[in-house]
This record gives structure tokens, C-alpha cells and sequence, in this order.
């Protein structure tokens, strides 16, 4: 293939054609052509620079503009300024500008930030320098320079600068340790070797002489895969020799190397297409319930606005055909000649221009800024809870969005994962079925459960073999010092001769037993999968142990004896055959297969062994909750290995189907099975799991278990974690063969919910029987999922999470659904999901790096969502209706007043007031409210799940409620206008000296009631008071006046030369004046009142006599009542007084049934005062209650229930009995 010419190049980058992309690519190493007939045909690579900014110092400013004014607020008041600019507006255009570039300039500054950060970090990368082999030497270059084809050379602990195909390293081997942490978040030593065809290059001459080409794949994002070959060619005239490669072979940027002193690779992949790169993208956006709605609410009032501008305008052109308008000879034959009653569209249309400009401030634009500021710290205070820091692994949690805070407060449905998840993935064997007789683990040995049965020696065996040889375990080596001194290094103990093999075998024992380096201990396993890990170290506890090997052979120490067997084939692990096997070829020379893998897989595949005895154990052991695993062996002929190695050759060097061609040869050897045996390995709990999910469960929250573990294993769990309650009943589908038998089964299912509605169900549904549901019987089984407690949905796939997820999240109640787990096969319901959690496990970081929110331990999820979620829900969704509420309460005074001016577009207030309203006045306590308001204590909501429930499905940002906030605007806005009105429309004067005021004065006190009560009730909304909530307060009451009257006080006409600043002049010292006179003071304070009447009402109706259940919990908690105090009356031994103090040392109840339950008991003598029971003041002294205690020493016992009550709340010597039988406490209360 030419190179494609400069036309092309052209079309391609103005996105005009599409490039020309092969299905595979072709790297020369080095970049030298090899000596082919047919060279290689040209590709573009590119380069290794690492760009992960947004932003150029020339592109900033138009595509900043271009993101943000694609916000309908911002391009909306763009385009009011832009009509003020136009016309003749009624007020400065500054008005609308000046929030607009206060807004713009506040996203833009945050933004550049960001962006600065990720400049600086792309700098430090790409400078980083770089070692690589050109022209037979090595060079350092920069990091940016490397080029696909170089041979790059990396030392220990330095970071991969691409993606790139192991060569060599410093071992002969062609083995390397890495650590995967910045792809995958694993940080065991991982395993990585290069082809032995090139291992002996271990120097920039050697490796000059290589004459190699590479074809793989394009760049894909999966990080543990990859499909390649290799071609060596020796000569011209000889065909190449290709070699299969794949991800072990391949070194992924942002690996670091470990334990090796250096490497070299030729890159395959750079820059953009590196591996990291592609799983770097953003994700999906998600929006929150409330920013969904937010929308819909900034139509309607746009709507509003509307109709406002069009009434107006309307009645502007009425009123003018009026009477009083007609005879008004002191301005009518002036504007007759001005032709301003010629009545023209154009007229028209600048008259709704004009109103429009006018009314236009009910749209809140500092409202966006100032959520998303309080979204982005409150974000912060997830990372900053200490409550949810894990200590064993060091992790906090982690916020990766700020745009989902509030959906953490909205959560109806949880998905979530078993393994790693709800379990600790620390995996420990602890039963195996051998040759059909069952043995367990006792005290570190393997003994049979039944004493009499025993597995023939050479059964054993083999199993024990099978499990310490079939896996992807590496053993990490260091070399130790021997008795003598001398260093060894039990790599070096073999040779080729098996004499001298089996003489070092036999040192190394009698140094095994002197705990020495062979000591097997001194072992350190690394794997990927836990399970693979447990099987091992269960092998060498049992006297079969795995030392180590290389990509060559594996060795095993069994009974003192080093056997030493040959690597064939690797056949790995995959999710659709469910097993994996290796082929060896033993040191008697025999070729053996060993297989291990899901029952279902390894019994069907077996054709001898006791399937039957071997089967009834893995079910017995799934229904204890163990994971299990079956394994088998088959021997192979020479004529079957031949056969299966050419199949293998073909289908490993393939470029297309490889992964078809693969299963159909694992399928052709993984056959004829015989059957060893299986395994049984604990996962245990974590700890807090059964009452986090029964805390969620109390919450509202219907939590559903995916797991692609069986059946038996996954239903065990669910009893064990409270998943699955004795009261509910449970139903399945399971192992449905087609979907007429899947849809029958889901009909009865129906008719059984039917008949016993009121029944709890539990549902338990497989994933082949999901494949029929889903497809065919999709709404029949929402309906049955929907109405179920408890879903338990096993063997699964990963494809098959998101659907079930999506299945939920579309039905027609449209509920917030949430994900959580710790995989990569979680991945895909966690981005399904409108939330998506993931969990900092043993199973890498793809989960969390996909996610909304990671930490490290599920029980975390409970502060996550219930005191959290609480907290962000409430703050979100005050502070959208507040901001609705204040400029309703503003703004709407324009059109009030627009009826008192013969609608001539005329504005109440200065424009010094529409321009600060929002950025001043009253933006700083709100933005306050956002990030510190808890409206209820953390310890309340974490202990009452069910106060959870009451902010579901939007509810605290209902339309009921937006409704009450926006007609208490449009009262406040009657009050604020029509209560001055009333005061100055009877020329009332405010001045000793009778000096009449104006419409500024008059719109200058309009607008401080505004600010003073706007202010204040917020003051009424705020629960949790501290010092920054107060200082925000009196910044933003006592600010307004300061700003006025150095607005207001200054004649800046004449300091800035001319510059007419708003309209300085007409404000000048007004708010001084009018502030000088008492009759102000007492207008505010009336107004103040009368505005809040309404409001107090309401409120105290429904605390009192319609209390939701936050309500009454906030009420206990701030009455400080957890227990009842009981004080005795001088004289009445036999009358008791309870009390309702405040104080540290008397307490009460506010439980009155409480109170009537234990006066049936001893006759209370109650004072009532302020709603609460109390003390006479007498017994408040301390010497009075000494003396009365040593008149009377009689109990009181008060049992009562769900108080709280904590030793510490005790101030009287009280000892406290806890009720075992009745979760209640038992209180006995001594005089001293």
C-alpha cells in the first residue's frame, strides 16, 4: 500500500472521508523491512504523546464558550443581553452581562484549572525520559519520541512508556514481574514472558541483528486480551516462522516492572492507542433525578415568563385605548407625534422585547454555579469520612462524579455482586471429594468425613497433583543465605542431567527439614484468582507442594522427591467453556492433560470416575455456601498430542475467528475426561453484611444478588447475608430447556402471587432460564421481579447483569436502580445502572474505575446512602426550590408595578439591585446551606433506615412542594411590594422636614424587605447551625447595606470621569435616608411578621399534628430525651415526678404513651409547662437532692423500649440492665 497523498491527508483530517484502517496492523521490530518478496505494507502510527487536556491556550476561550452557553441558562441570558443591547431597554444591559460573566468566569476559571492540572501531568509524562535501540546502541530520548516498531528498553521500577511485545530480559528464561496497579488496581507481582525465539537477545547488538515483524490486532480496550503473531525470517528465500502471540506476552503502558533489572519490547501500541488510553475515555454522562427535573421546572418557567410578557404587552395596548389614557394631556399629544401609539408589529414585538428584558430575572442563572460548586466540595466529604476509610487495605472512599450526589438519597433497587462483594474473596479450602469418598479439613488435615471410606493412595494423588499443577500460580524467589553462608538460589539447582536433578532434590529435603530455603513456608504465592491461590497452598499443607517453574516446566515437592514436568500448553481459562486445563508431559515421559473447571463443564466432559457420589458432594457443598471447582485428567497418545498441537498451531496463529478456532481445538482435547474429583473452598462474609442489607432493606431498598456462581452456592449465601428471610417464600426458574417450558413456569408463578398477595416472595431465577425470559417473556417476568422482596439471579453472565439491571430501570415506574461490585464482569451493570458503586477488592480496579463512588467495604454502603445520600438529596433539592422561591419573591414585583405604571415598561428597582440580587445579596448563605446543612444527625438516620424511605421517588422535590415554595414567592412578593405601597402611596414621607419620596426610595425599601426576608427564611430551613452558617448569614444581611452605601454613597460619575456607572446618581444616599427613620424599622419588622405568618402556620400544623417521620426523629434528637429520668418529691415517697430539662443532668421523654404506661405502675405527680414535663425549680439544687436522697432511698424502675439510652446519658449513679429477650433496657434509678 503508497502512501496516501496529501489530498487524502487533507479530507481525512477536515473529517470529510474516513481513513483507511486494515482489520490488523503489521509492526517491524526496529523498524527495519525484513528481507521479503513481498514487503509489508505502509500504516500510520501515532506517536506516543499523552494528551489528556481539554484545552490549548488558542482553543480555550472559543470552546469553553461554545460547552457553557450550550447550557439553556447561560445561552438564555446571552441572549437577553444581546436584546438589551439592541433596543431600548428599561434597564442597563449591565444587568444582565455583568451575572452572566460573573457565571461564565466562575465555570471558566474552575475549568482552566482542571485543565492546567492535566497540562501539568501530560508534561511529566511525555518528558519522561526513555531508553530505546537505533542503529545498534541505545539512545535516550524523550518519552513522546518513541515510535510503533522501536525497540524500547525499560529498567527495574521504572514505569512502560507503551504498549509492546516482550523480546528479553536479563533472565534467560525471558521471564518478568510487573505490577498492574495503574490499569487494574492489583498490585500482586504479575508474570510476563517473551517467546523463546528471542530470549537469548539480551543486548542492543544481538538484538540489531533481529529481522522480525509483528501482526496483531488494531487497538482495543480490552486490557487481557490480545491477538498477534510473530514472523522470524531467516532468509529470503525461506518462508517466515510465526509464532503465536498473547497477553502474556504483551507489556501494557502504565505497568511498572518489578524484580527484574530490565527488558526490552518492541512497541505495538502508542500514545492515544495504548491500552490505558482507551480505558481511559468518559463515561456515559449520567443526570440525577433532580437535575432531570430541574429541566422541566426551567420550562414552565419560561413558560411563565412568558405568558407575564405577553399579558403585559397586551394590556400595555389596552390600557392605551382607555379613557384616563386618552385625556391625558400632559403626555398623550407628545407621544401621538412621536407616533408611539402607531400600532405596527414592530412595535409590538419591541414592547414583548422590552417586558420580556423586564421579567426576565426569574430565571435563576447563579443557581447552576452554585450547585455544581456545592455538588464538586460535597463530593470531597465522601473522601474525607473517616467512618468509611478501610485500615486493612489503606483506601478511602473515592468520589469519581459529583454529578450523582443527590441520587445517592434515591436509590429504590440495588444489584449487586456475590463474590468479592458481599464476600471477603479471601478463599480458603476447606472440603474435597476424592474418587467419591468426601474428606474435610481438620486441624490442617485432610480426613474423611466418614471414618471407614478412604480414596485409594494413587487416587489421592493424583488429585492432589492435578491441584498444585493445573493453574496460572507464580512463585515469587529470593535468594537466602544456606547454613554455610553461601548464597543459593534454587533455580540454579537443575540442570539437564536428571542425576544431578535428583541429587539437589535430595540436599534441598534434608534442608527443607533444617528450615532452610526449601522450607516451604518460605514460599510466596502470587495469582490472579484467589481460588487458584487456596488450591495450592491447600496441596502443599497436604505433602504435595508447587516450587515454582518457568514458561518451560513446572516442579512439585512430593514426599522429598523434586518432579520436575515439561509445559506443552496452557489452555486458559474462559467464561464459555468455564474451565481451564494444561498439558504436560510427565518425567516417565507421558503426555497428561489436567482440567479444571464448573462441575457443569468437568461432568459433562468426564466419561469415567464416580460422576454420581462426586456430584452429590459439589451440591452439598454449594449448599453450604462453598465455591466449587471439579477436576480430571486424560492421557494422550502420541497421535492425539500431534493432532491437537497442529490444530492449536492454526488456530493460535490466526488473525481472524481466533478465539472460534481456539474452542473448537480446547473442545476436541478437553474430552474423555476422568474424573478425580472436586473441591470445596469457604469465601466468607463480611463483616457488617446481614445488617447492612436488612439496615437498606428497612430503607426501601429491594436488593437483588447477580452472581455467576451456582445455584446452591448463591441461595446458601443469601440465607447467610439476610438476603433471603424464614418468612419469605421462596420460588424459582431454573433450568428451563426452551422458552415455552421458561414461560410456563413463569405463568404459575404469576398465578401463585396472585392467589397469596400478601405473601413475601423470594425469587431465584438461573441464567439459561434468564435467556428465555428476556427474550421472549420479558414483561411476565418484570412483572414477578417487581413484586418479589428478594431476587437472587445465579450463574450468570456479564452481559446478563446489565440486562437485568436495564429490565428494572425501564419499567414503567421508572425507579433509580444501583449497582455495585468489584470486578471487571460487574463493569457492565455498573454503567447500566443510574448509580454505580464500586467496591476496592482482590478483583482488580476496572469496577471502580467505571464507577460513580468506590470504597473498599460494603457495610460502607450504609453511611453511603443513608446518611450521605440523605444529607446530598435534601441540600439539592432546598436549594433548587429556594433559588425558585427568591427570585419568584423578586421579581414578580415588576409586574405588580406594571399595572400601577400604565404598563410603560417602567422598573421598580435600580439596576445596581437586579445586577447583585443573585451574586450578593443572597447567594452566600445558600451556597453554605449546600455544603454544610444536616438536617438530621448522623447517628439518627444511620440508626432509622426507614427515614430513607420518605425522600424516595423524588419526594422532597415534589411538585406539591415546588408548588408551596413558589406561591410562597408570590406571597412574599404581595407582602414586599403591596405592604410599602400601602405605607408610600398617600405620600407618606419618611423625613423630619416633609420631604416626599420617590419610586427609588420606594423601590429601595421594596427591595431590602426582599433581601432581609429572603434571607430570613432560609434561617427557618437551616437545622444545623455552626460558626460558618452564621458568619454566612451576616455576611450576606449585613453586606447588603455596606455595598449600598458604598454604591449608593459615592457620587462615581464624577471619580470615574464621566463613566455612568448604572444610574449612581438617582441612588444616591437613598438607603441612608430612608433607613434614618423609624417608621423604616417597624415597616420591616410588620412586613416581616406578616410574610411569615402563613409560612409559620403551615409548618407548625404539620409538625404538630401531621409530623412526617423526619420530623419526629429531628424532634427527639432535639429535645435530648433519650431516657426518662425519675426525681422523688420531698414528702411523697410514693409520687414520682418526670422531668423534660434540657440540662446535662435531668432528662426526659417526650413518648406520652410511655409516660401513661408507667403511671399505671406509681401515681405521677406531672407539671406541664412549654409542651414538656419539668421539674420544681426547688430540686434543681444539688444539696437539695443529697438531702432528699438521704431521706429516701426508694427504686424506681421504668422499663421502657427503643430509647437510645447510653451509660454515658446516665448523670445518677444509674446501673443499666440490657433485656436480651426484649431488646428493651431495664433502668434503675437510686436516689444517693
Amino acid at each position: 500500500m503508497d502512501r496516501p497523498s496529501f489530498m487524502r491527508n487533507f479530507t481525512d483530517t477536515l473529517g470529510c472521508t474516513q481513513p483507511e484502517v486494515p482489520d490488523s496492523r503489521t509492526v517491524c521490530v526496529g523498524n527495519r523491512k525484513p528481507p521479503a518478496a513481498d514487503p509489508p505494507p505502509y500504516q500510520a502510527f501515532c506517536n506516543n504523546r499523552v494528551i489528556s487536556y481539554k484545552y490549548t491556550k488558542w482553543s480555550f476561550l472559543p470552546k469553553n464558550l461554545f460547552e457553557q452557553f450550550q447550557r439553556i441558562a447561560n445561552f438564555y441570558f446571552l441572549c437577553v443581553a444581546v436584546l438589551q443591547l439592541a433596543i431600548d431597554s428599561p434597564v442597563s444591559p449591565i444587568t444582565s452581562i455583568l451575572p452572566l460573566v460573573f457565571v461564565i468566569s466562575v465555570t471558566a476559571v474552575k475549568q482552566a484549572y482542571e485543565d492546567w492540572l492535566r497540562h501539568k501531568a501530560d508534561n511529566e509524562v511525555n518528558g519522561r525520559k526513555t531508553s530505546v535501540v537505533r542503529n545498534g546502541r541505545i539512545q535516550e530520548i524523550k518519552s513522546h519520541q518513541i515510535m510503533v516498531g522501536d525497540i524500547v528498553r525499560v529498567e527495574i521500577e521504572q514505569e512502560l512508556p507503551c504498549d509492546m511485545v516482550l523480546l528479553s530480559t536479563e533472565s534467560e528464561d525471558g521471564e518478568c514481574y510487573v505490577t498492574t496497579a495503574n490499569l487494574d488496581g492489583e498490585t500482586n507481582l504479575k508474570l510476563f514472558r517473551s517467546l523463546p525465539d528471542t530470549t537469548v537477545l539480551q543486548d542492543a547488538e544481538s538484538l540489531e541483528s533481529l529481522e522480525a515483524v509483528v501482526e496483531c490486532e488494531q487497538p482495543q480496550a480490552d486490557l487481557y486480551k490480545f491477538v498477534g503473531r510473530m514472523k522470524f525470517y531467516k532468509s529470503r528465500e525461506k518462508e517466515p516462522e510465526v509464532k503465536s502471540l498473547a497477553a502474556e506476552n504483551v507489556l501494557l503502558r502504565g505497568c511498572r516492572l518489578k524484580n527484574t533489572p530490565y527488558v526490552f519490547g518492541v512497541a505495538v501500541y502508542t500514545g492515544k492507542e495504548t491500552k490505558m488510553a482507551l480505558n481511559s475515555k468518559q463515561k456515559g454522562q449520567k443526570f440525577s433525578s433532580i437535575e432531570k427535573s430541574m429541566n422541566y421546572y426551567l420550562i414552565v418557567m419560561l413558560i411563565w415568563l412568558l405568558f407575564q410578557t405577553s399579558l403585559s404587552t397586551g394590556l400595555k395596548y389596552w390600557s392605551d385605548k382607555q379613557s384616563n389614557a386618552v385625556n391625558a394631556w400632559y403626555y398623550r399629544p407628545v407621544a401621538e407625534f412621536k407616533g408611539d401609539y402607531n400600532i405596527n408589529f414592530g412595535l409590538i414585538f419591541t414592547d414583548f422585547l422590552s417586558f420580556l428584558v423586564l421579567f426576565n430575572y426569574i430565571i435563576p442563572i447563579s443557581m447552576y454555579v452554585t450547585i455544581e460548586m456545592q455538588k464538586f466540595i460535597g463530593s470531597k466529604y465522601i473522601a474525607w469520612d473517616l467512618e468509611m476509610y478501610d485500615e486493612d487495605y489503606d483506601e478511602p472512599a473515592i468520589a469519581n462524579t459529583s454529578d450523582l450526589n443527590e441520587e445517592l438519597g434515591q436509590v429504590e433497587y440495588m444489584f449487586t455482586d456475590k463474590t468479592g462483594t458481599l464476600t471477603e474473596n479471601d478463599m480458603q479450602f476447606r472440603q474435597c471429594s476424592i474418587a467419591g469418598v468426601r474428606y474435610k479439613e481438620v486441624d490442617g488435615k485432610l480426613e474423611p468425613v466418614n471414618p471407614e471410606l478412604h480414596a485409594q493412595e494413587e487416587s489421592f494423588k493424583n488429585f492432589l497433583l492435578a491441584m498444585a499443577l493445573c493453574h496460572t500460580v507464580h512463585v515469587h524467589k529470593e535468594k537466602t543465605s544456606n547454613s554455610n553462608g553461601n548464597v543459593a538460589d534454587r533455580e540454579n539447582n537443575y540442570n539437564s542431567s536428571g542425576e544431578q536433578a535428583r541429587a539437589a532434590t535430595n540436599k534441598d529435603t534434608t534442608q527443607m527439614n533444617g528450615h532452610l530455603i526449601d522450607e516451604p513456608e518460605e514460599l510466596d504465592y502470587q495469582a490472579s484468582s484467589p481460588d487458584e491461590k487456596a488450591l495450592v497452598e491447600a496441596a502443599r499443607r497436604y505433602g504435595v507442594t508447587f516450587t515454582g517453574g518457568t514458561q518451560e516446566y513446572l516442579e512439585v515437592l512430593v514426599g522429598g522427591d523434586r518432579i520436575r514436568y515439561q509445559i506443552l500448553h496452557v489452555l486458559e481459562f474462559d467464561p464459555t467453556r468455564k474451565c481451564m486445563s494444561i498439558i504436560l508431559q510427565t518425567p516417565g515421559g507421558d503426555t497428561l492433560l489436567i482440567c479444571k473447571g464448573a462441575e457443569s463443564t468437568i461432568l459433562e466432559r468426564s466419561t469415567s470416575g464416580d460422576k454420581d457420589m462426586t456430584l452429590q458432594h459439589v451440591n452439598e457443598y454449594a449448599m453450604e455456601g462453598l465455591r466449587t471447582l471439579c477436576f480430571g485428567h486424560r492421557k494422550l497418545s502420541s497421535d492425539e498430542y500431534d493432532s491437537f498441537n497442529k490444530q492449536l498451531h492454526d488456530a493460535s496463529t490466526a488473525l481472524d475467528d481466533r478465539d472460534g478456532k481456539l474452542a473448537v481445538a480446547f473442545g476436541n482435547v478437553e474430552a474423555n475426561l476422568h474424573l478425580l474429583g472436586a473441591t470445596g473452598v469457604e469465601d466468607r462474609l463480611q463483616d457488617g453484611v446481614p445488617e447492612t442489607i436488612q439496615a437498606l432493606r428497612e430503607a426501601g431498598i429491594k436488593v437483588w444478588v447477580l452472581t455467576g456462581d451456582k445455584q446452591e452456592t448463591a441461595v446458601n449465601i443469601s440465607h447467610s447475608c439476610s438476603h433471603f428471610k424464614p418468612a419469605m417464600r421462596e420460588i424459582t426458574c431454573v433450568k428451563q430447556e426452551n422458552t415455552e417450558q421458561c414461560g410456563n413456569t413463569l405463568w404459575r408463578i404469576t398465578e401463585q402471587m396472585q392467589l397469596d398477595p400478601n405473601q413475601q416472595y423470594a425469587l431465584t431465577i438461573d441464567g439459561m432460564s434468564l435467556v428465555y425470559a428476556l427474550g421472549d417473556h420479558l414483561d411476565t417476568l418484570r412483572e414477578i421481579c417487581l413484586k418479589c422482596v428478594a431476587v437472587l439471579c445465579c450463574r450468570m453472565s456479564p452481559l446478563q447483569k446489565a440486562k437485568v439491571v436495564k429490565l428494572v430501570k425501564l419499567s414503567p415506574s421508572k425507579p433509580s436502580t444501583m449497582a455495585i461490585g468489584d470486578g471487571a464482569n460487574d463493569v457492565s451493570m455498573i454503567q447500566e445502572a443510574h448509580l454505580g458503586i464500586g467496591i476496592m477488592g482482590k478483583e482488580g480496579r476496572q469496577a471502580v474505575r467505571c464507577s460513580d463512588y468506590a470504597f473498599a467495604k460494603f457495610r460502607f454502603l450504609q453511611k453511603m446512602l443513608l446518611v450521605h445520600g440523605a444529607w446530598y438529596y435534601i441540600r439539592i433539592a432546598t436549594t433548587v426550590q429556594y433559588f425558585m422561591y427568591k427570585n419568584l419573591a423578586f421579581i414578580t414585583a415588576q409586574l405588580y408595578y406594571a399595572f400601577l405604571s400604565q404598563f410603560s415598561e417602567q422598573t421598580v428597582y435600580d439596576s445596581f439591585f437586579l445586577t447583585f440580587y443573585n451574586i450578593t445579596c443572597t447567594s452566600l448563605p445558600i451556597f453554605i446551606y449546600g455544603i454544610m446543612e444536616q438536617h438530621i444527625r448522623p447517628s439518627v438516620l444511620s440508626s432509622n433506615p426507614s427515614l430513607y424511605k420518605e425522600n424516595a421517588r423524588n419526594n422532597a422535590f415534589s411538585l406539591r412542594n415546588c408548588l408551596y415554595w413558589c406561591l410562597l414567592g408570590v406571597w412574599h412578593s404581595l407582602v414586599f411590594f403591596y405592604g410599602n405601597y400601602f405605607l408610600f402611596h398617600n405620600e407618606a414621607s419618611f423625613n423630619r422636614d416633609g420631604e416626599m419620596v420617590g419610586l427609588i426610595t420606594y423601590g429601595t425599601m421594596v427591595f431590602t424587605t426582599t433581601v432581609l426576608i429572603v434571607n430570613f427564611k432560609l434561617c427557618l430551613e437551616i437545622c444545623y447551625w455552626n460558626w460558618i452558617a452564621v458568619v454566612g448569614m451576616v455576611i450576606s444581611i449585613f453586606g447588603y447595606p455596606i455595598l449600598t452605601a458604598l454604591y449608593g454613597g459615592i457620587l462615581w460619575y464624577e471619580v470615574l470621569g464621566g463613566w455612568e456607572f448604572f444610574e449612581v446618581t438617582t441612588m444616591y444616599r437613598i438607603l441612608m435616608m430612608s433607613l434614618s427613620s423609624w417608621t423604616s424599622w417597624f415597616l420591616l419588622l410588620g412586613l416581616t411578621v406578616i410574610s411569615f405568618l402563613p409560612d409559620y402556620v403551615y409548618k407548625m400544623t404539620l409538625y404538630y399534628f401531621h409530623p412526617s417521620e423526619q420530623q419526629k426523629a429531628r424532634r427527639r434528637t432535639e429535645l435530648q430525651m433519650p431516657h426518662p429520668l425519675a426525681r422523688l418529691i420531698p414528702g411523697h415517697s410514693d409520687k414520682l415526678v418526670i422531668t423534660q430539662s434540657r440540662s446535662a443532668d435531668s432528662v426526659g421523654i417526650d413518648n406520652p404513651a410511655m409516660i401513661d404506661s408507667i403511671s399505671r405502675d406509681i401515681q405521677v405527680e406531672v407539671g406541664i409547662s412549654n409542651g414538656g414535663v419539668h421539674l420544681p425549680p426547688s430540686l434543681d439544687a444539688k444539696e437539695e437532692r443529697r438531702r432528699k436522697a438521704e431521706q429516701n432511698t426508694t427504686k424506681v424502675t421504668a422499663i421502657y423500649e427503643n430509647t437510645g439510652m447510653d451509660k454515658e446519658d446516665v448523670n445518677m449513679g444509674n446501673s443499666v440492665q440490657k433485656d436480651e429477650d426484649r431488646g428493651a433496657k431495664t433502668q434503675s434509678v437510686t436516689e444517693l
